[in-house]
C-alpha cells in the first residue's frame, strides 16, 4: 500500500493486486515497535533504512489522519532493552551511529516503569524510539489508497509473471492478464512463489493482547525477544514467538500460555488483566534479515521489496522511497548495493498457495 501511494504521488498509473485484502497480513499482525529489536545486532544495511524510515513516520501519520480521519497513533512512548550482558557492544553502536540512549540505575528504571517487577540489571532506555499502532496505520493506507483512487484488486491471485525479451510486461491472475512497464513484487513471504530461488521464506509469530486500563505499562519492554507494547488507550501486546512451520498460521495453545505466563510474571498488575485476543501471523524471513529491494538482475522493469522479516513496519517508508527511487532511474538516497536481488532467481507459475 505505501509502494502504491508512492508512486501514485509520483505521478505513475499504479493498480495494486492483493490476494487477500490490503494489511491483513503480517503488517496488522506486527506489534509496531519503529525500531529493529535489539538493533545493534543487525547489519547496518538494516539499521540504515530503520534511521531514514524513523524520520518520515511523524510526517507521514499525521498526513494519513489528516487525510483518512484515522490516527495511526505515532506514540513516542520510548523503548527499554535489557542488553542482558551486550551493553559494551550496544552502547558502542549507540556511539557510533548517534543515537540516544543511556543506562538507567535501578532508582531510575523504578520511577520509568513502577510495575515492572525484577527491573533488569543491564538496561538501555532509547527515550526516542516510537511505536505506531499498525491495524490503525494499514486501515488508513487502505483509506488513503481510495482518496487516491488507486485501483485495487482484492482477492485476486496472482499465478505468474510475464516477460519478454528479458522485460516485464505484466501479470497473469485469476482474473486475466494485467500489462505494465514495470511490476513490484511485495508479497511478503509469498514473494518467492513468484521469484523462484529467493531466499525469502515464513516465519510465524504469535502474540496476545491484553485489555488494561490506561496508563498500566507505559514504556515499551524488549527482554530475551519478548516484548511488552502499551497503546494509548491501555491495551498491552506481549510477543513474539519465531516459529518455522511453513504457511500455518495457526495459533497453539502453548504460545498463548507461554506468552500470558512471561507477561504476567513480568508485570503483576496484568493478572487482573484479561487476555482479549491471540493471533499469529507471518514473517517474510530472510537470511540476515537485510531485505531485497531492487531490480532483478536479469529482467528489467521487475522489482522486489521483500524480506524484511520483523522489521516490515519499521522499514516500509525508507523501503518504498528507495524502490521507487529505483524504479524512475534517479539517484536514490541510500546506496542500493547491500538489497541487491540475487542472480539465482527465476520467474514461473506460483509454487504452493497462489500469491
Amino acid at each position: 500500500m505505501l509502494s502504491a501511494r508512492e508512486l501514485t504521488l509520483r505521478g505513475a498509473d499504479v493498480l495494486l493486486i492483493e490476494r487477500n485484502r490490503p494489511g491483513t497480513e503480517s503488517s496488522w499482525a506486527g506489534g509496531g515497535i519503529l525500531s529493529p529489536l535489539y538493533p545493534w545486532r543487525y547489519p547496518d544495511a538494516v539499521n540504515q533504512l530503520a534511521f531514514r524510515s524513523q524520520q518520515f513516520y511523524p510526517k507521514l501519520c499525521e498526513q494519513l489522519r489528516e487525510h483518512t480521519g484515522i490516527d495511526p497513533e505515532w506514540t513516542c512512548s520510548g523503548l527499554l532493552i535489557d542488553t542482558f550482558g551486550e551493553s559494551d557492544e550496544a552502547l558502542d553502536w549507540v556511539r557510533r551511529n548517534g543515537v540516544t540512549a543511556h543506562r538507567l540505575a535501578a532508582v531510575e528504571l523504578n520511577d520509568l516503569e513502577p510495575g515492572l517487577r525484577e527491573p533488569p540489571k543491564d538496561a538501555l532506555w532509547f527515550p526516542e524510539i516510537a511505536q505506531a499502532r499498525n491495524p490503525r496505520l494499514t486501515r488508513a493506507l487502505r483509506t488513503e489508497l481510495e482518496r487516491l483512487h488507486i485501483r485495487v484488486l482484492t482477492d485476486t491471485r496472482v499465478t505468474n509473471l510475464m516477460a519478454d525479451s528479458g522485460r516485464i510486461i505484466g501479470v497473469r491472475s485469476n482474473r486475466g492478464t494485467h500489462q505494465a512497464d514495470a511490476v513490484v513484487v511485495c508479497a511478503g513471504s509469498w514473494s518467492s512463489q513468484l521469484v523462484h530461488g529467493l531466499p525469502v521464506f515464513p516465519v510465524r509469530g504469535q502474540m496476545i493482547l491484553f485489555r488494561a486500563p490506561s496508563g498500566t505499562i507505559r514504556h515499551m519492554y524488549l527482554r530475551e525477544d519478548r516484548y511488552a507494547i502499551p497503546r494509548r488507550d491501555g491495551r498491552v501486546l506481549f510477543g513474539s514467538t519465531v516459529e518455522t512451520d511453513g504457511y500455518d498460521k495457526r495459533v497453539t495453545q502453548a504460545a498463548r500460555d507461554e506468552l500470558a505466563e512471561i507477561a504476567r510474571r513480568r508485570y503483576p498488575v496484568l493478572r487482573d488483566c484479561p487476555i482479549e485476543h491471540h493471533w499469529a501471523g507471518l514473517r517474510p524471513g530472510s537470511p540476515n534479515g537485510v531485505p531485497f529491494i531492487g531490480e532483478h538482475p536479469e529482467i528489467s522493469g521487475l522489482f522486489l521489496d521483500t524480506g524484511h522479516y520483523r522489521n516490515g513496519l519499521v522499514l516500509a517508508p525508507a523501503s518504498v522511497e528507495l524502490c521507487a527511487d529505483l524504479i524512475e532511474r534517479r539517484p536514490p538516497a541510500l546506496d542500493p548495493s547491500p538489497y541487491r536481488v540475487p542472480a539465482n532467481t527465476q520467474i514461473g507459475r506460483t509454487t504452493g498457495d497462489d500469491v
